[in-house]
């Protein structure tokens, strides 16, 4: 199939690229826009308190506010604020009022907003409006307000600072920004400059680059078709992922096409015979590795989480799309180009000699099981650290500490407990649509007083239906925290339930609730993505090779490479660094980047593995020259795959940071811990059983002429 597909794409250059762009534009200029969300309690099941919590907030509280921001005002002397400094605030929270921006509901300030010691007063500013234009507006009030502030409290010996969410995002969009515009530029100078070093020749390099870009605005035509005709709806880092899985599995597969072309160019074939080799050679490998992968993602449809169920579809069109490209768009130019694709650069022509790659193939060759204990028990020792694994929920601790909203949070802390800025939102209802009664809100609330946790309880607001009213739960810690979450969770819930008075009901609501509800769902749906995931792998290597025994070590190596990767998290940012936890999107990215995309280089190591046996090599011959000659395509493919993710870890930005670092070692771990010395260490160990029951890896013969190619003949044309 693969060698008729060669024939045609190679033999007919132009009219597979302008069919390829034809389709291009087609599909970029009239596809519908994938719509996002920006909110993570927006793809929680309604099943799940704090969804039903919110909705009887839009019903009831049809004012409250989207978002907030608060003013934090202190003495420059330190000193107990006065009666006259309260006053003080108070006009200034007046004269804010009067010239208030439109996204600014009110500016909040009083005797009650002043902390119990008299340390700090805070100004609450809650706003309206979720769309993205609202949040511009919002960014904007906030610099508005900062600007006036000075002028209000000149000469009163008053310093305020504006902190919150919608300041947070202000004080840390330049950080993001400065983030992705370094990862950006890092990632393509990082992408450009290792294919250089590999062919020594700029077209090679720049290629990839201008196609997976292309690549990129079709698959993203396509997600906004399906996205439209399945009804889902994806998050605001959903482009950003996509992009980095395209130039991630495109520049491996262009990868695999390159050596294998070269190859044949050293064995003398011209450049459209080198070109329906190569895709003859690795289509195979290519397509069931595309196929691992978006069967993977697509794997996440069974996610109760909104988010993981939309990634699953977009990333499996995105993949496909670019197994595609790889089949025709790549090989139609590269069969074009032929040798000029390594201009100026003469080395393709060189065959290496005593090369790495052929002293690994030699020792692995020669004690596979050293290679597979030694790779297995390293994989074991980091993956250990899996049991000691964390989530982390406050975005806001990975940002850096010196900007204004950081410090008028940690000055707020000096007279509120932590949780004031975001607090845990408990809504009590009536089960009989009957007025609450003031004196079950007083009971409530003494009794929520002494719920685990809780350093101090909000007046009670009424709803517009008298039969709700919230009320405000201001944690003792930062809300944000690991802690807090499975407090509530755990503890504060439970409590605040049973202390709901006869005939009505508490829903816990807010951010640390939706994130606690958030932590129950991942943990179930990691639950099940791993062995769903685990088995289709499996399904589909067992096509490839034929063979039910290589797919069963091949899946568990890679789960284990998954948990190593994690552990390795772990140790590095809980343990060395001493965090309070790893991001909480981290497993799943891991899911993303490691145990899918990692997918591939076993693929391809065990295709040549079969190949080589194929040719006539016993076992232990076929693992040393499967790493010999398949080596090098895996390690350049995973250097510069886990190149591109560690240069992440230059921003300024945490969570940036720790998922740079663990998808890089999780490539690493995959191309050159597993795909050199453990597969190869078990397959050359387990020997012609690896390949049961299919037996794939007898030599291949020709009735008339016995062997088609011997291993003698072959060594001569490898590269």
């Amino acid at each position: 199939m693969f060698a008729r597909l060669a024939r045609i794409v190679v033999r007919h250059p132009w009219w597979t690229i302008v069919a390829w762009l034809a389709a291009a534009i087609l599909i970029i200029a009239f596809s519908p826009k994938l719509t996002t969300e920006s909110d993570q309690g927006d793809f929680l099941p309604s099943s799940y308190e704090s969804v039903q919590a919110m909705e009887i907030a839009k019903e009831a509280f049809p004012q409250q506010e989207d978002t907030s921001s608060l003013i934090v005002v202190k003495r420059s002397d330190g000193a107990p604020l006065t009666a006259a400094d309260t006053a003080k605030v108070g006009q200034a929270a007046q004269a804010l009022n009067a010239k208030k921006p439109p996204t600014v509901q009110s500016f909040l300030a009083g005797p009650q907003t002043v902390s119990p010691n008299k340390a700090v007063q805070v100004v609450m500013v809650p706003m309206k409006g979720q769309s993205m234009e609202d949040s511009e507006k919002q960014g904007e009030a906030v610099k508005e307000i900062r600007k006036q502030l000075p002028g209000l409290l000149a000469g009163s010996g008053l310093e305020a600072k504006v902190g919150g969410d919608v300041a947070g995002f202000v004080d840390n969009e330049e950080s993001f920004t400065q983030s992705f515009e370094i990862v950006g530029i890092a990632t393509f100078v990082l992408i450009i400059g290792l294919i250089l070093l590999i062919f020594r020749a700029p077209i090679a390099a720049l290629l990839p680059i201008i196609v997976i870009m292309v690549t990129m605005q079709v698959a993203m035509g396509l997600i906004g078709v399906a996205s439209k005709v399945f009804g889902f709806s994806g998050d605001d880092s959903l482009a950003t992922i996509i992009l980095i899985v395209l130039f991630g599995i495109g520049a491996d597969y262009y990868l695999f096409l390159m050596f294998r072309f070269r190859e044949r160019l050293r064995a003398g074939d011209d450049k459209k015979t080198a070109m329906i080799a190569a895709v003859e050679r690795v289509g195979e490998v290519i397509a069931s590795a595309a196929a691992a992968i978006a069967v993977t993602f697509l794997v996440l449809l069974l996610a109760s989480f909104g988010v993981f169920s939309a990634w699953g579809p977009s990333l499996a069109i995105a993949v496909v799309v670019m197994g595609i490209t790889s089949l025709t768009l790549f090989p139609a130019l590269v069969s074009l180009l032929g040798t000029a694709v390594f201009w100026p650069s003469k080395a393709w022509k060189k065959q290496p000699k005593n090369s790495v790659s052929s002293a690994l193939g030699r020792m692995v060759g020669k004690r596979p099981a050293l290679a597979a204990l030694v790779s297995g028990g390293v994989l074991v020792v980091l993956a250990a650290g899996v049991f000691g694994f964390k989530a982390d929920y406050d975005f806001a601790a990975g940002f850096p500490q010196d900007t204004e909203s950081a410090q008028a949070t940690k000055d707020m802390q000096k007279g509120f407990p932590p949780g004031l800025t975001t607090p845990v939102q408990v809504f009590v209802k009536r089960t009989d649509g009957q007025p609450l009664t003031p004196q079950q809100l007083t009971e409530f609330s003494a009794a929520a007083k002494t719920a685990p946790g809780v350093g101090q309880v909000q007046q009670p607001v009424p709803g517009s239906d008298k039969s709700v009213a919230r009320v405000d739960l201001l944690l003792k810690e930062n809300p944000m925290s690991n802690e807090a979450i499975s407090l509530v969770k755990d503890d504060l819930a439970p409590a605040v339930h049973k202390a709901a008075p006869d005939g009505t009901r508490a829903y816990v609501g807010g951010q640390t609730a939706i994130f606690a509800d958030i932590n129950a769902i991942n943990n179930r749906d990691l639950s099940v993505i791993l062995p769903v995931a685990a088995v289709l792998i499996a399904l589909i290597l067992a096509l490839l090779l034929r063979s039910v025994v290589a797919p069963l070590y091949l899946v568990v190596a890679v789960l284990l490479g998954f948990a190593a990767t994690l552990g390795s998290a772990v140790y590095v940012f809980q343990g060395a660094m001493g965090e309070p936890g790893v991001t909480f999107q981290l497993p799943i990215i891991l899911y993303l980047f490691v145990l899918a995309i990692g997918t591939d280089y076993n693929i391809l190591i065990t295709a040549r593995l079969r190949e080589e046996a194929k040719e006539g090599n016993e076992p232990r011959r076929a693992a040393a020259l499967a790493v010999e000659h398949g080596g090098p395509t895996v390690a350049a493919a995973g250097l510069i795959l886990a190149g591109t993710f560690s240069v992440m870890m230059l921003a300024p930005v945490s969570m940036l940071q720790q998922m740079g670092f663990s998808v890089a070692i999780g490539i690493a771990l995959s191309a050159f811990v597993m795909s050199m010395f453990l597969v190869p260490g078990l397959t050359a160990l387990l020997g012609h059983r690896a390949w049961w029951p299919g037996h794939g890896d007898r030599p291949v013969r020709d009735a008339a002429t016995g062997p088609v190619e011997g291993p003698k003949e072959r060594s001569e044309v490898r590269s």
